[in-house]
C-alpha cells in the first residue's frame, strides 16, 4: 500500500520516472479545466442551455468525477511528499496540514459548487459563477502563475503600503470633487460615496465618461487627479514587475547553483541529469535555460581547471 502510494505522489507531482506521465496528466487537466471554462460560459446563453442541457450536465458530472478523485488521490498521497514526510506528526495531521494549502483548497473549490448543488438550492446564477473559480486550478499546472503568486506573497507589504495610499487619495479626490461639483450636479456628486465613482475611475485612468466634472474648477481638479493617478497605478505594477523579475533570476541561480554542486566531480551522470531535469520541471524553466546553466558551469570548471595563458592543467 505504501507503494502504491509514493508512486501515486510521483505521478501527480512529476517527479523521478514518472515526469512524463504525470505531464500528460497535467496536460488533460488544463485542457478539461479549459474546456469547463467555455461550457459554463456557453451554458449562460439561455438558448444554448436548453438546447444542450444534458450535454452540459454530462459534461458537469464528468468533470467534477475526474476532479475529485485527483483530490481525493493527492490528499490520501500527500504524506509521501517530502515536506510532509519531515513533519513529525501523524498522517492524519499532515493530510489535514495539506488539505488546508492554498492549493488544495482551489482543487476543492472545483467541486464544491456542483456537491453543494445536490444538497441545497442555489440560485444557478451564482452556482454557474462560483464554477468559474474552477480556472484557478491552471495555478497547479502553470509555473507562470505560480510566480506570480509568488510575487504577490514576497511584496504584499510593499503593495498593502501602495494600497493604502491609493485609498487616502481616493477619499481626498472624492471630498474634493463632491464639494466642487455637489451644487451643480447634486444627481452625480450627491454625497461622497457617489463621487467614489467618478474618483475610482480617474484614478484608475479608466475614464468611463458616464460622470464627469463640468465647472472650471472641477475640470481643473479632475485634471490634477488624473495627473497624479498616473504615477499611483504605477506603483504596484512596477513592484510586481521588479518581483517577478526577481522571481526569474533566483530560480536560474538557484539551478545554476545545484548545477555546480553537481559537477564537483567534473562531470554529470545518469542519476545527476535526471534530478537536475527534475528541477528544471518544478522550477518552471527551459531547456534552452537549464542547457546554458550547465554550459556556463562547464565552461566556469574548465577555466579554473587549465591555465587561460598556456592551457596547462592547474594543480
Amino acid at each position: 500500500m505504501n507503494s502504491l502510494r509514493k508512486k501515486t505522489a510521483l505521478v501527480l507531482e512529476g517527479n523521478g520516472e514518472y515526469r512524463n506521465v504525470s505531464h500528460y496528466i497535467d496536460v488533460f487537466l488544463i485542457s478539461l479545466i479549459m474546456l469547463n471554462v467555455v461550457a459554463i460560459v456557453l451554458e449562460s446563453i439561455v438558448t444554448l442551455a436548453n438546447e444542450y442541457a444534458y450535454q452540459f450536465i454530462m459534461l458537469e458530472i464528468i468533470s467534477v468525477g475526474i476532479f475529485a478523485i485527483e483530490y481525493l488521490l493527492r490528499v490520501w498521497s500527500c504524506v509521501e511528499r517530502a515536506e510532509y514526510k519531515a513533519i513529525p506528526v501523524s498522517n492524519f495531521k499532515r493530510r489535514l496540514k495539506y488539505m488546508l494549502s492554498p492549493l488544495a483548497l482551489i482543487d476543492l473549490m472545483a467541486i464544491l459548487p456542483t456537491l453543494l448543488m445536490i444538497f441545497v438550492s442555489f440560485d444557478l446564477r451564482f452556482l454557474r459563477v462560483f464554477r468559474l473559480l474552477r480556472v484557478f486550478k491552471l495555478t497547479r499546472y502553470s509555473r507562470a502563475m505560480q510566480l506570480l503568486l509568488q510575487s504577490f506573497r514576497d511584496e504584499s507589504s510593499s503593495l498593502l503600503a501602495a494600497f493604502f495610499i491609493m485609498s487616502v487619495v481616493l477619499i481626498l479626490a472624492s471630498c474634493g470633487i463632491y464639494l466642487i461639483e455637489h451644487d451643480v450636479q447634486p444627481d452625480k456628486f450627491g454625497s461622497i460615496p457617489a463621487a467614489m465613482w467618478w474618483a475610482m475611475a480617474t484614478l484608475t485612468t479608466v475614464g468611463y465618461g458616464d460622470v464627469v466634472p463640468v465647472t472650471p474648477m472641477g475640470r481643473f481638479f479632475g485634471g490634477m487627479i488624473t495627473l497624479v493617478s498616473m504615477g499611483m497605478v504605477a506603483i504596484p505594477t512596477g513592484l510586481l514587475a521588479s518581483s517577478f523579475s526577481e522571481q526569474l533570476r533566483k530560480r536560474r541561480l538557484h539551478f545554476s547553483d545545484v548545477v555546480h554542486e553537481s559537477l564537483s566531480d567534473g562531470k554529470l551522470d545518469d542519476e545527476q541529469l535526471e534530478r537536475l531535469e527534475t528541477l528544471r520541471v518544478k522550477l518552471g524553466l527551459n531547456k534552452q535555460e537549464a542547457n546554458k546553466a550547465i554550459k556556463d558551469q562547464l565552461n566556469d570548471r574548465s577555466q579554473h581547471l587549465y591555465c587561460r595563458h598556456c592551457g596547462a592543467k592547474q594543480d
